[in-house]
């Protein structure tokens, strides 16, 4: 089963491109995991830091907004999209995750 990387289909997406420098590249991975760039547990660490710091400016400009504390309303708007955009792509990522860890357990030894 082939597997499309993550880049292709953020790199369109304007808003995104935090989510691919969190994930690093989404693809760059490089040398076996043990060297310096600390691996994939380091890199979904940084995504999903990414992702929360996002959830939270979100929701803070929305209070913002709310309470006319805010008086640029497109800006509060670019963020909550890309806040809901970077947590359908986590959302994905988990998915096809899923999907793979579901087909190794369906395999015959």
């Amino acid at each position: 089963m082939q597997i499309p990387a993550i880049s292709n289909g953020v790199a369109g997406i304007s808003g995104a491109s935090g989510i691919a420098n969190g994930l690093g590249g989404a693809g760059s991975v490089s040398g076996s995991g043990s060297g310096s760039g600390g691996g994939f547990g380091s890199m979904l660490t940084s995504a999903i830091s990414s992702l929360n710091d996002s959830q939270n400016t979100a929701a803070s400009d929305s209070v913002a907004l709310a309470t006319g504390q805010a008086s640029d309303v497109t800006s509060v708007v670019t963020d909550v999209e890309k806040a809901n955009l970077e947590m359908q792509l986590a959302v994905q990522v988990r998915n096809k995750a899923v999907d793979a860890y579901e087909e190794i357990m369906r395999m015959q030894i």
